[in-house]
């Protein structure tokens, strides 16, 4: 077997997922090939053993066609680029166009004209902010206010904000305690910037964390319940800008830690499942940016340079 042969096949089991061959030699076996060894009888033996037979101390590796496929993300066609969903918010223009209303009366130039009347023309700015330190001994939401140190947060948050010098167009907030304060702080550094709560963006456990972590097990119901809602928060608030859409705009989204790393693995397209990989800072602030073509940029993932060391918490 060649050795590029033995790396494919190797490649092959990894790509699986399992363990298909070992290659440790049981025994040291004596040279095989133009000295073969004399026989008794004067006969020399074969100078390689049939291409059926194991060589001695090696299991065969089975066939390649009989290798699962590997992943989408490991294995792509020869020049298909990324492997990106161009129609991940459902707002691609060729899909909003009934092309069974194509027909000869229908020439190119009035498909292309409706393809234009569906064209994000603007790029959005979507701004993650993580609530700042509460009070973690409260038993109901309403006890949940923020600790001294967060409102510090919130307004060092705010300052943060307003100093990029940008025209926001909203505050979308969680209704839970923390985050509701927290926009209460924030939105006093941008003044005249309308603030709009939603229960979608409540905490929640969106969906079972691979690796699984042994401190947090929420019962199934849980991730049942809230992943549809934090799905929902992500399907109905981070897409490509609407046609009608000018300018570019920049929108402020106040909430919490699990919700916004679901998103930023929803909105890149990464496995979800790995949401809990990334940990963001209380009052941090991560930037997504849509644009009109539908893809998307990380610009910044739980941002707190703009603290100094001793504020910077992430409980």
């Amino acid at each position: 077997m060649s050795f590029r042969r033995a790396l494919a096949l190797a490649a092959c089991g990894l790509a699986g997922g399992s363990v298909l061959f070992s290659a440790v030699a049981v025994s040291k076996q004596p040279a095989r090939g133009g000295d073969a060894e004399q026989r008794p009888g004067g006969s020399a033996a074969a100078a390689a053993p049939p291409a059926s037979a194991a060589p001695p101390g090696l299991l065969l590796l089975p066939p390649a066609a009989s290798c699962p496929p590997a992943p989408g993300w490991i294995e792509r066609p020869p020049g298909t680029g990324g492997y990106w969903d161009n129609n991940w918010d459902r707002r691609e223009p060729l899909a909003l166009v009934n092309l069974k209303k194509k027909n000869e009366e229908t020439g190119e130039e009035e498909l292309a004209s409706r393809l234009g009347h569906c064209k994000a023309k603007a790029t959005r700015h979507i701004f993650l902010i993580r609530h700042s330190q509460y009070n973690l001994d409260g038993r109901a939401d309403k006890d949940r206010t923020l600790t001294p140190l967060g409102r510090e947060q919130a307004e060092l948050t705010g300052h943060r904000l307003a100093s990029l010098g940008l025209k926001f167009d909203q505050i979308i907030h969680s209704s839970m305690t923390r985050a509701t304060e927290t926009t209460e702080i924030i939105s006093k550094h941008l003044p005249g910037v309308k603030k709009i709560s939603t229960d979608l963006l409540r905490e929640g456990a969106p969906i079972e964390p691979d690796p699984p972590v042994s401190h947090w097990k929420p019962e199934a119901v849980q991730y049942y319940e809230d992943g549809a809602r934090i799905e929902a928060a992500f399907r109905n608030f981070i897409h490509r800008a609407d046609a009608k859409q000018e300018e570019d705009s920049y929108e402020i989204f106040v909430c919490h830690a699990n919700v916004i790393r679901y998103i930023v693995c929803r909105a890149l397209q990464f496995p979800p499942e790995g949401w809990l990989r990334m940990s963001l800072n209380n009052g941090s602030i991560t930037h997504l940016v849509i644009r009109p073509n539908g893809r998307v940029a990380l610009r910044t993932l739980g941002d707190t340079g703009f603290m100094p060391p001793d504020k910077i918490t992430r409980t």
